[in-house]
């Protein structure tokens, strides 16, 4: 009687292990898409990406780096203040009414040939926002100013 209770408990022990390996599976798989890792210039030098790796790239649009194209297209180059980054916006949105030289932004894409290829790009909503990261980044190379209140 005693082995017989014995075994049923590591049979349930193993069943629960099995279904919490395949849970975590589960959810590692559905996350695999969603998951965007944030990068800044100077890190995109240092270690360039694979060419099919979908990620965030942010910092400050240089001044004087945006360049009209055909369409909704258009070229600029983004800064942390070390390192610039050229980029090509090939998304089918309008470039964000608040997107600027000089201001915080962060772009959306693969980083292929030397070149950021956004296909989506996040602007400041209002004037004194600038995203987390890009602050963060910003101290990091020393070149972040607060806004003046």
């Amino acid at each position: 009687m005693k082995s017989l209770k014995k075994r049923r408990r590591i049979q349930v022990l193993l069943g629960a292990a099995v279904a919490l390996v395949i849970a975590v599976a589960l959810i590692g798989y559905g996350f695999r898409d969603g998951i965007n890792l944030y990068r800044s210039p100077t890190q995109v030098s240092e270690s360039a990406p694979a060419p099919d790796e979908f990620f965030q790239l942010g910092g400050l649009v240089k001044e004087g780096s945006i360049v009209n194209r055909d369409g909704v297209a258009f070229d600029f180059v983004i800064t942390d203040g070390a390192v610039e980054i050229p980029v090509s916006y090939i998304g089918r949105d309008p470039r964000p009414d608040l997107f600027k030289e000089g201001q915080g932004t962060i772009a959306k894409g693969f980083y292929r040939d030397g070149r950021f290829e956004a296909r989506s790009l996040l602007a400041k909503h209002d004037e004194t926002y600038m995203p987390r990261e890009v602050v963060d980044t910003l101290k990091e190379s020393g070149v972040y100013q607060e806004p003046e209140s």
